[in-house]
């Protein structure tokens, strides 16, 4: 087994379509926040694409539901970038572009090295930290868990 990496996963649901005047706020910082987190220390890889990008949502998603899935080295790394940038403003500001949500909207996983999770994993990770609250299967900022143990072979 090698090294792990912190996948973390995150939704919200708009309260008013992305193109609305409500979500301009938002809507007009993704690009620039999405390539300072890509710019971060740590920064490892983010979902892109049909369902992950918010002006292009799967088919079958509700173009409100935005989602973002993303692999960092450290649990440090993603919390600089999340606390510690501009993002901040966009996290305490949150309240004025999406719904309230029952539960958590973000969750935090170790992820094998080689291995790009997905969004129905994420979504299964979700209901596991709602379900169980943090575990070491599915945690948070609040109750962080260390990767597993890097098993190396038998000695001989």
């Amino acid at each position: 087994m090698g090294r792990h990496l912190l996948a973390q996963y995150n939704v919200a649901t708009l309260k008013w379509p992305l193109d609305a005047p409500e979500s301009a706020g938002f809507r007009n910082a993704l690009d620039r926040i999405n390539a300072l987190g890509e710019a971060q220390a740590g920064f490892v890889w983010r979902a892109r694409g049909e369902g992950f990008d918010s002006a292009t949502p799967a088919p079958e998603q509700n173009p409100e539901y935005i989602v973002n899935l993303s692999l960092w080295e450290t649990a440090e790394a993603l919390a600089a970038f999340a606390y510690r940038t501009e993002h901040r403003l966009y996290l305490r500001n949150r309240g004025s572009w999406f719904l309230p949500r029952k539960g958590p909207s973000f969750v935090l996983w170790w992820s094998p090295e080689g291995h790009l999770p997905s969004d129905v994993e994420g979504e299964e990770r979700l209901a596991d930290l709602t379900a169980h609250g943090p575990t070491e299967r599915a945690f948070d900022f609040s109750i962080r868990f260390p990767p597993p143990l890097v098993k190396s072979g038998n000695p001989v």
